[in-house]
């Protein structure tokens, strides 16, 4: 038997988009909770420092709590940056299944911008099915929250 045999399956969310923003504006939206809050979800705790613990706060579901628990694993100043995305709970079946994944955002320049691709690794199926199906949407209309966000910081920069 091979290791891939003991290996559950796991898909990963993966989205690459291109945005008129520069990288350190995509960067901003990101790592500041304040702004985390405006395109995603309020972060309690939230700083963008190596092994923070953070949480976000969801609808909760039968035994879960709804407490999303964070932890940042990787700052890569106008690059990278992952955090650890862990929620559910064994007992639930469907919304609010144990959830153990990694929510990883990598900038690169592009022309007139900067493209981003983000990746939410390690939905274990099926028992993440419904996560993975409805987080895949999600997460599209996050980026387009974090893009309006991010046009808004660029609007107030040329106010200044």
């Amino acid at each position: 038997m091979t290791d891939a045999a003991l290996k559950p399956d796991t898909q990963d969310i993966v989205l690459d988009e291109v945005f008129p923003h520069a990288p350190e504006t995509i960067w901003t939206a990101l790592t500041s909770g304040e702004l985390i809050a405006r395109w995603m979800m309020a972060p309690t705790g939230f700083e963008p420092v190596e092994g923070k613990h953070f949480t976000f706060q969801t609808t909760p579901a039968g035994a879960w709590d709804g407490i999303i628990r964070c932890q940042v694993l990787e700052v890569v100043p106008y690059e990278r940056f992952a955090y650890a995305w862990k929620g559910g709970d064994e007992g639930n079946v469907g919304y609010g299944s144990r959830l153990d994944t990694v929510v990883t955002f990598i900038l690169s320049r592009a022309d007139g911008g900067t493209r981003l691709r983000l990746v939410h690794s390690g939905f274990v199926l099926p028992r993440n099915d419904t996560a993975f199906r409805s987080m895949s949407e999600g997460w599209k209309k996050v980026v387009r929250n974090l893009d309006a966000v991010a046009a808004e910081q660029d609007a107030s920069k040329r106010l200044h």
